[in-house]
């Protein structure tokens, strides 16, 4: 969002209790410092969706290649 002067990105957070490994695309604000403010999707809901870091957290973030290029995964709270 370059007109408001917030650093948005997209990021992966994991999900837990999925019976495989599973990330969901959102967006976080940098904070500076490599910190980060996780953002909710539209459609979060936490009785659906267990997220490891709930919207609002605090976190840190790391590049990992996939198949399909670079992501941005959230890797610690």
């Amino acid at each position: 969002m370059a007109d408001s002067g917030i650093d948005e990105v997209n990021v992966f957070v994991r999900l837990l209790d999925e019976g495989t490994t599973v990330f969901r695309p959102t967006r976080a604000i940098s904070l500076g410092d490599g910190i980060y403010r996780l953002l909710p999707t539209s459609d979060y809901d936490a009785a659906v969706e267990t997220w490891e870091f709930p919207p609002g957290s605090l976190v840190s973030i790391a590049e990992r290649i996939g198949s399909d290029g670079p992501h941005l995964l959230v890797i610690q709270g």
